[in-house]
């Protein structure tokens, strides 16, 4: 797994990529609060610049943090995929 440059999607630089496999790119939340609805709208935001970039790849979500069950409906019918992680 490969760290990508937000820049080549447009996206602002403290926006962390990460390259899971050659058709999956993943957004790095690395935080310990709640990620909530408003967050998710900004990761589909995220997710959409990415695709218009490269309409191939899948977007993933890659999270320390908790998520809220209604933001996960809303990333999944985005089709966004979770990777919750443990690290700290």
């Amino acid at each position: 797994m490969t760290n990508v440059s937000p820049q080549k999607f447009g996206l602002a630089p403290r926006t962390v990529l990460e390259q899971i496999d050659q058709s999956t790119i993943a957004i790095v939340m690395n935080r310990k609060s709640r990620i909530i609805m408003a967050d998710g709208k900004k990761i589909v935001e995220k997710a959409q610049a990415i695709k218009s970039v490269q309409p191939a790849l899948k977007v993933a979500l890659k999270a320390t943090a908790p998520i809220c069950s209604k933001t996960i409906k809303f990333l999944e019918a985005e089709g966004i995929q979770l990777i919750p992680t443990n690290d700290v």
